[in-house]
């Protein structure tokens, strides 16, 4: 199967935390995930844990390369920068992943991350959702040691929230 590209920097095992959350789902289309995906004006009607997103450098609410956005998320008001975005495609997958960071450089609330997705039709007819993030910082570490898992179960969130919301799609 196909995985997620990341920065060195940012590779798992390597940073503070890392949660990874999958999904394969049938009666859904990687259109619909797409869409919902990387529209974020579309977020908090199906996450919970999404708040007060702005976009920074374009009109636009759909995610391409170099988008930068704000959200909060996990507590954090959160800065980010697409870093990686391939629109899905015959035999293709969609990647998308961003860059995000709250927190002054240099000091013990600096957080930074990748969070990545992979979006892809496998056979029979199911859509495979993935996605990974990576942390740096002391926030990281802290989340890292949380029982139970912050980052593992709001990503669960989110996922469900995406295929809830994908089952509905109409073109």
């Amino acid at each position: 199967m196909n995985a997620i590209n990341w920065p060195k920097e940012y590779l798992p095992g390597l940073t503070d935390n890392y949660a990874s959350n999958e999904v394969i789902v049938k009666g859904i289309t990687v259109e619909a995930v797409w869409e919902y995906l990387t529209n974020v004006a579309t977020w908090s009607s199906y996450y919970s844990n999404s708040s007060d997103i702005k976009m920074l450098n374009q009109e636009d609410t759909h995610l391409t390369s170099n988008t930068r956005f704000f959200f909060k998320t996990f507590g954090f008001p959160v800065d980010a920068e697409v870093v990686e975005y391939v629109a899905p495609r015959e035999n293709q997958p969609g990647r998308i992943s961003w860059h995000g960071w709250a927190g002054e450089v240099g000091t013990a609330e600096r957080l930074d991350v990748i969070h990545a997705w992979l979006v892809e039709e496998l056979d029979y007819g199911v859509v495979r959702i993935l996605t990974q993030e990576t942390q740096v910082g002391e926030p990281a570490k802290t989340l890292h040691t949380a029982k139970p898992n912050p980052m593992i179960n709001g990503h669960q969130e989110w996922l469900d929230g995406l295929v809830s919301v994908a089952k509905s799609f109409k073109k």
